[in-house]
């Protein structure tokens, strides 16, 4: 059984009370569920990515049919596919 979770008066009670205890002596991290918050929007940080120019020149084709910039159309299939991953990792087994 978990401990109760105090009251706190304000943010900064509650940021000392957290850097000192374990959340998982508070909290049933196994029944805890993932969730997105997809309206948000994240910080992002560039890189760079060397890809096969056939490849680039393949995505910018497809970029300018959707009449979407191309890092944005990569963007969109990375987050495509981390979610289909994501789901299949996550599915009942047997079902």
């Amino acid at each position: 059984m978990s401990k109760p979770i105090p009251e706190f008066k304000n943010e900064d009670e509650e940021r000392e009370f957290w850097s000192e205890n374990d959340s998982a002596e508070y909290l049933n991290w196994k029944s805890a569920e993932r969730v997105l918050f997809p309206n948000l929007k994240p910080s992002t940080k560039a890189i760079s990515l060397r890809l096969p120019e056939s490849l680039l020149d393949a995505i910018r084709q497809l970029a300018n049919e959707r009449d979407v910039p191309y890092q944005s159309l990569i963007k969109m299939f990375l987050q495509e596919r981390i979610e289909q991953d994501f789901k299949s990792r996550h599915l009942p087994s047997g079902g």
